[in-house]
């Protein structure tokens, strides 16, 4: 034989010079949930290893991950009080807001503080925008709907008041159409020119998020089936990043990424700014809850799990891992 492609196997060192993809520990983006009232972090349960924090558990989190070199975190805020408008979203004295400056102010320019954009942590609902009632078409019955154009106002003051509270990219999580065209006017008009826009531009209402509704203690009625994508459709999810892109997003998102590395692929083919993917809570639980029974190698099931999602396609990955992996990667 003259090919033999087991010749760069052969050792670790050759394997490390001919791979094709790698993790840096820049390319990592922690989720917090950061919850109001708490004195201490509270862990969460379906997510073991992950917490609630509080303010001061935060800041020692994010000191942790600028120390590993990873590239950003996530904040999402779990307010004390909500209501069917989720005011608490645009409060300046909201805790997302709270959080975002004192994780600003704790980060400095090691790291990027990202903020999710959408009411569902901060509705009675749970639903990630605002509510009305119609009479249903067929049945003749009252119900209520998620206002798509209701909700990009409310989209517009968070915006505003993220930018103003410090936030240096907000993700764009709610998956209205129009969600980005509205939140660019919002910021551009406020004098915000230079904030950019992370578009969760194919989000699919999948399985996965279980974990996360704990994470966010979230009241959701119903699901979100109306407005978060199909899990059988390729084709749409890409169409939804084409019309992010052309809305003003400077990145666009795949979420979740396990189950639509397809759609990540081929994201990634036809993006023209950076691609992301979001490692979701269920992924994350998955493998906690094999390695703790012994079915899996904890750490590499965790390392192959990115790079899968790195090699699909994904430039930066949204993963709970992320200080964790930075660690393993320094060394």
């Amino acid at each position: 034989m003259i090919i033999r492609p087991r010749r760069l196997r052969s050792s670790s060192a050759l394997r490390r010079l001919v791979a094709e993809n790698r993790t840096h520990p820049s390319q990592l983006i922690l989720p917090m949930f950061v919850r109001e009232g708490l004195s201490e972090p509270v862990p969460i349960s379906s997510m073991p290893g992950v917490q609630q924090h509080s303010l001061d558990s935060m800041r020692r989190a994010i000191a942790a991950a600028a120390e590993v070199g990873i590239g950003g975190v996530m904040l999402f805020g779990v307010p004390e009080h909500k209501d069917a408008e989720g005011s608490g979203a645009i409060d300046p004295n909201g805790i997302l807001n709270v959080a975002t400056r004192a994780a600003v102010a704790e980060a400095g320019d090691a790291l990027v503080v990202q903020t999710d954009l959408c009411l569902d942590e901060f509705t009675d609902h749970g639903h990630c925008g605002v509510l009305r009632e119609r009479t249903h078409p067929v049945t003749g019955a009252t119900e209520l709907i998620v206002d798509n154009d209701a909700s990009l106002e409310r989209y517009r003051e968070m915006g505003v008041a993220q930018a103003e509270a410090g936030s240096q990219l907000l993700g764009l999580s709610g998956m209205m159409d129009g969600q980005v065209a509205a939140v660019r006017d919002a910021l551009d008009t406020a004098g915000h020119t230079d904030t950019p826009l992370l578009g969760y531009a194919a989000k699919y209402a999948s399985a996965f998020y279980g974990p996360f509704r704990e994470a966010v203690q979230s009241s959701l009625q119903g699901d979100r089936r109306a407005y978060q994508q199909n899990p059988a459709n390729r084709r749409e999810g890409i169409r939804e990043v084409e019309l992010d892109i052309d809305e003003g997003a400077d990145i666009v998102m795949v979420k979740p990424a396990m189950s639509f590395l397809d759609v990540l692929a081929e994201a990634a083919a036809v993006s023209s700014v950076p691609v992301w993917a979001y490692q979701v809570s269920g992924e994350y639980a998955m493998i906690e809850a094999a390695a703790a029974h012994g079915w899996i190698d904890r750490r590499r099931a965790i390392e192959e799990s990115v790079l899968s999602i790195q090699r699909a396609g994904a430039e930066a990955v949204l993963t709970y891992y992320a200080t964790e992996l930075a660690e393993w990667l320094r060394r």
